[in-house]
């Protein structure tokens, strides 16, 4: 990568991830990159620089965190809400993010609500070789939906903003979460991820029912989400109470391709969200599943794809898909 800047995180370095950020110079197209030494990073950010990568020592070694949850009632009376937990935004084309671990801490679930680990905003974004952790919400995959369901329920930093579609790329990554920890509007493409679905509730008592992704695909999109030879993973779950999504809104797409399942994805695969009128508009398959949680009868608004099918799935056309 030929660098117009590269900052340093570190030792004999900016001490911390925000103060890099404010010295990364001015988009004028070029690229810029953040290294950030091995640590415990104790912040919240928003890379809002276009052409940028973050990158860390290894997703072992580089940890940024944070702990906001939805359900704090902040100075003014408001709850936070869901889109001002991040604990790192990005906003801006072609940023990249490698070798870090971004987590929101916020727990236990029952009392912090939604609490985002990454809010990625921004077409062409890469994330390789990250953990992302948090329970419910993990991963925020913008822009948002065109309207809320409830007054105030996107208050935020996007909230009036220009719903832009975006593509977004996911590769070597670990995601953890329990309930839509998957969840937005882009188009996007997981490869060859662990996608782990953990109990975040400190009473475990009644049997959990998570969902691993809530997309809210906009209607006519080509895309939503696609996840190519990933590795759904039971962190503490028991078996067959996990669903591999159900629809935040009625035009949701994912579809899996040559993924592993284990014995935790619930036999119907997918739920409806009690929404019996999106069963005819929701495009929710899969494709050479398999694994202990594969192979079952699937609900009914469930496509299976056929060969002719999956291979029109491509990477090289989701990357054209919004020319």
């Amino acid at each position: 990568m030929n660098d117009c800047s590269i900052l340093h995180v570190g030792p004999g370095a900016c001490a911390t991830i925000a103060e890099a950020i404010a010295l990364l110079p001015p988009d004028d197209g070029t690229p810029a990159r953040i290294s950030i030494a091995p640590g415990f990073y104790r912040e919240k950010l928003v890379l809002a620089r276009a052409n940028t990568t973050l990158e860390g020592a290894g997703a072992d070694k580089t940890a940024i965190v944070w702990n906001d949850g939805a359900a704090v009632i902040l100075e003014d009376g408001e709850r936070r809400g869901t889109f001002r937990t991040a604990t790192l935004r990005t906003d801006g084309e072609r940023i990249t993010l490698r070798g870090l671990t971004i987590e929101n801490a916020a727990a236990p679930r029952e009392e912090a609500a939604q609490a985002i680990a990454l809010y990625a905003d921004g077409d062409h974004f890469l994330c390789e070789d990250c953990v992302l952790l948090s329970h419910q919400d993990t991963l925020f995959t913008a822009p948002l939906p065109l309207k809320e369901m409830q007054k105030n329920g996107f208050i935020g930093p996007k909230q009036f903003a220009p719903r832009t579609p975006q593509r977004q790329t996911y590769r070597r990554c670990r995601i953890e979460g329990d309930v839509d920890f998957i969840f937005g509007s882009a188009a996007a493409w997981f490869e060859d991820c662990d996608i782990v679905t953990v109990d975040g509730r400190q009473d475990r008592s009644t049997p959990l029912s998570a969902y691993v992704t809530a997309p809210s695909t906009p209607e006519g999109q080509e895309f939503g989400y696609v996840f190519d030879r990933c590795r759904f993973i039971a962190g503490d779950c028991p078996d067959g109470g996990v669903y591999l999504g159900r629809p935040w809104r009625e035009h949701a797409k994912t579809v899996l391709l040559d993924c592993e399942l284990g014995a935790h994805i619930h036999p119907d695969g997918f739920h409806d969200w009690n929404k019996p009128h999106a069963h005819a508009t929701v495009f929710l398959a899969e494709y050479r599943s398999a694994g202990p949680g594969a192979g079952h009868a699937r609900a009914p608004f469930v496509r299976t794809l056929t060969d002719e099918e999956a291979q029109a799935v491509t990477y090289e056309r989701f990357l054209h898909s919004l020319d």
